[in-house]
């Protein structure tokens, strides 16, 4: 599935064997990977060489399609692609006319250059090939087009001024604080006893308030 208009230089379209993950892999990932997956295709190599962008702290980034055989959930087999190629990914999985993105932040595994370690993961929901509100805006470096990809992922927030790394950290800890805020306002919602919803109110106060403040910190850094 081709989602991206992305220039002919950098095309690949390459069939990678599903054995190829089998050293990575445990029992049920391969499992999962037989059963699910009908086919994984590298469609594109984005790169200094390729695209003639500079790179930074982002070698390469490579572009993936896993084709599905069920409309299943395989976070288990994209965290086992992340883990087993250690550039950034943008995964197009895709199931008869849908499809969502996902990718990962990462670094390389200290003790094995040859794995990585994923820092923060993003994904879309499912999406119609009709609608496809992302895009690879390539200028400037492989950085910069990367960082774009994310905060279209991550929206509403602007950090610009950060290293990917650093925003993988931010995105964590707005991520926590928002799922926190959530879970607040669901037990207020559900609490009866006057003097508990009294004490669930004033904690979810105080962690908006640090919500809004990490939010103004890192936008007012912009």
């Amino acid at each position: 599935m081709e989602i991206f208009q992305l220039p002919k230089s950098a095309k690949l379209y390459r069939v990678i064997p599903k054995n190829s993950f089998d050293s990575f892999s445990t029992p049920k990932q391969r499992s999962m990977l037989s059963s699910k997956v009908a086919r994984i295709i590298w469609q594109y190599k984005l790169s200094p060489e390729t695209i003639n962008l500079e790179a930074n702290d982002i070698d390469e980034i490579q572009i993936i399609s896993i084709e599905l055989k069920e409309k299943d959930p395989i976070s288990s087999v994209l965290e086992l692609i992340e883990k087993s190629i250690p550039y950034h990914l943008i995964l197009i999985v895709h199931y008869a006319e849908e499809y969502f993105l996902s990718t990962s932040i990462k670094h390389k595994h200290p003790l094995n250059e040859d794995n990585a370690v994923i820092d923060w993961a993003f994904k879309t929901d499912w999406l119609n090939p009709i609608y496809n509100p992302y895009s690879l805006r390539l200028s400037r470096s492989l950085d910069a087009v990367y960082m774009d990809f994310c905060l279209q992922l991550f929206p509403s927030y602007n950090f610009e001024c950060l290293s990917i790394y650093e925003f993988a950290e931010t995105a964590k800890q707005i991520a926590y604080l928002e799922k926190k805020v959530a879970e607040l306002k669901n037990r207020v919602a559900h609490e009866h006893q006057f003097n508990k919803k009294v004490a669930l109110n004033l904690e979810l106060h105080e962690q908006q308030n640090s919500l809004n403040k990490f939010l103004k910190r890192n936008n007012a850094a912009t």
